[in-house]
């Protein structure tokens, strides 16, 4: 078996994660403590609260919400360390009975504090605002705001309590078959077996031939297995579309808004702005690749290749762990201070391994803990950004656990804000250290590639989910129907200068967040756009712009978007405030164009 891609070439010794900070291991007796007690404590919590709230002083209200917070935070380190131990190996099938067990115990646990977000709905506004006097009580104002905000969505307990124990044997069941299904995926490349994390890394290889090899073996491997996915795929839009009928929302992303507190009408706008924009970004920037290519077509595999005679690079971990440290630092040392520690406590791992969880993310865990990285670094610049990219949350994630369990947690949208602005530190970054003129080309023809698949392809696949979803209420897709709406929005983003062969038609199969996270995705644009716009200001040399963004990240959930902005002069519910964000990659491009 294949280790990894890159396997022979020298990335230096990658770190891997030591999840002991959480618990020693799945059998480990604190473990086992941590859930036994929680268990007591919050039939206990039920008992003494049930019904009760209502009546309660503004300080008793304070003093059982600080009581949740702390059984939130032991049920959330519990659940961290599952989800963290499943991940580094989801073909292991004892790891995943592991991970189902804990899930369902925790789903038990929690389904005995149901009820205090529910009782807290039901206070009139007026005797809440009344018991907001005391001091004590608000300091959880903001928290009470956000559980609040899904009032009008609420259902009777029994229907709450009824959908919350069932989720585990529901929709999270089809989203662990989905995830250990793509785990044991195997795809044969030149007489190698590669997980989906390499096979797809082999998309930006110089050799154009790999390419080739890799995008059919991908398509046809993900063929072979998408009456699976269709299946997933109708299950899960079939279980939203009946939850979203039962709470009244009126669309499909209408309560992913409503998670991210973003106004439908500012996601509508800046999903507008971005497609109106597809012909000057996308399009224009796919034909311009197409020339350097010397083809007045670019087949779908050469979309993230490299360019002609570029520089085939290898960053070794060591670097790649030096280059984003030093982008950081540059920008503020408290950032970077924050940022190492996450390379000398082992709160990363890199390496690609058979059955690790593909892609990337940074995990919360909880305040009391600490975030952790997952990565398949292969040694691409583009993994150079990932770094960057994860350790933004990271660092976010760090600077706002001071806010407790309940307001730590950022909206998705915000939350890929930090991430989007570490990759722009680092790549500016290396702009600016590179001198030769053909180097510094293709690095901007990397970034303009990341942005539009950050921006453009990401909204597309918004637009995919969109299709998707309002079909499925008309009755179930086939696999053939997915795969139509799946070219449709390709092509309608990414413009003629690509070009598309049939196994391109079961691509949407491998990308788990339309899976785990319907509607997430515009938060990538979201957040890109946002950071084109505060980049800005920080390029136009504002006081104080390093302690006002490092507030923003500590304020965690606290605040709103349009709070967070205003100390930047921006807004997001300005009808120019996307174009502008979206003028920055359009400006990238005509750099390229002027280069020629």
């Amino acid at each position: 078996m294949v280790q990894a891609t890159t396997a022979a070439k020298d990335l230096g010794p990658l770190p891997e994660w030591d999840l002991g900070d959480l618990y020693s291991g799945p059998d480990s007796p604190a473990l086992k403590s941590d859930l036994d007690r929680s268990a007591t404590a919050a039939g206990a919590f039920r008992d003494h609260y049930r019904s009760k709230l209502a009546e309660l002083s503004g300080d008793a209200l304070a003093a059982a919400i600080a009581a949740y917070e702390k059984l939130e935070d032991t049920l959330g380190r519990a659940g961290s360390y599952a989800s963290l131990y499943y991940a580094a190996n989801m073909s292991d099938p004892e790891r995943g009975r592991f991970h189902q067990n804990v899930q369902e115990r925790l789903n038990d646990i929690s389904t005995e504090l149901l009820f205090f977000g529910l009782e807290i709905n039901r206070i009139d506004d007026a005797a809440l605002e009344e018991k907001l006097a005391s001091p004590a009580l608000a300091h959880y104002r903001p928290w009470l705001r956000d559980v609040r905000a899904f009032r009008p969505h609420q259902l009777s307990d029994d229907l709450e309590k009824l959908l919350h124990e069932k989720s585990v044997a529901g929709a999270s069941a089809w989203r662990r078959l989905f995830d250990e299904t793509e785990a044991a995926l195997r795809f044969p490349i030149d007489g190698k077996e590669l997980t989906s994390a390499e096979a797809l890394h082999l998309l930006s290889e110089p050799d154009g031939a790999v390419r080739k090899t890799a995008a059919k073996a991908i398509g046809q491997v993900f063929g072979d297995n998408v009456r699976v996915f269709a299946q997933i795929t109708n299950t899960l839009a079939k279980d939203k579309e009946i939850e979203d009928r039962w709470r009244q929302f009126k669309r499909p992303i209408s309560a992913r808004n409503l998670s991210n507190y973003v106004e439908d009408e500012v996601v509508d706008a800046l999903i507008a702005a971005v497609r109106q924009s597809y012909p000057r970004l996308a399009h224009r920037y796919y034909k311009l690749k197409a020339k350097w290519f010397g083809l007045d077509e670019l087949p779908y595999w050469d979309r993230n290749a490299p360019l002609p005679n570029a520089e085939d690079r290898t960053v070794a971990w060591p670097q790649a762990e030096r280059i984003v440290l030093d982008a950081y630092a540059a920008f503020s040392p408290d950032m970077a201070s924050i940022g190492r520690r996450f390379f000398d406590n082992r709160w990363i791992d890199a390496p690609t391994r058979p059955g690790k969880s593909p892609g990337a993310f940074a995990h919360p865990t909880v305040p009391s803990a600490h975030p952790y990285l997952l990565l398949n670094y292969q040694g691409k610049t583009r993994d150079v950004m990932t770094l960057a990219h994860e350790l933004g949350h990271g660092v976010h994630q760090v600077l706002a656990g001071p806010q407790g369990q309940l307001m730590a947690d950022t909206p998705l949208t915000l939350a890929e804000t930090a991430s989007v602005f570490g990759e722009m530190l680092t790549f500016q970054a290396m702009l600016k250290a590179e001198t030769e003129p053909t180097k510094q080309k293709s690095m901007l023809a990397a970034k303009v590639e990341d942005m539009l698949n950050t921006v453009v392809r990401q909204i597309a696949f918004v637009e995919y989910e969109r299709r998707v979803h309002d079909e499925r209420r008309q009755g179930e897709l086939s696999a053939d129907r997915i795969g139509e709406i799946w070219l449709g929005v390709q092509s309608e983003s990414l413009g003629r200068a690509i070009t598309f062969e049939d196994e391109y038609r079961f691509y949407w199969a491998y990308i788990p967040h339309f899976i785990h996270s319907p509607f997430y995705v515009y938060a990538y644009a979201f957040g890109d756009c946002l950071v084109n716009s505060l980049y800005a200001v920080y390029q136009n040399a504002a006081p104080g712009f390093a302690a006002k963004y490092l507030d923003l990240l500590r304020a965690g959930g606290t605040k709103r978007h349009k709070e967070l902005l205003a100390p930047f002069g921006l807004d997001a519910s300005d009808p120019n405030f996307w174009k502008r964000g979206l003028d920055m990659i359009a400006g990238f491009i005509d750099q390229l164009e002027a280069l020629g």
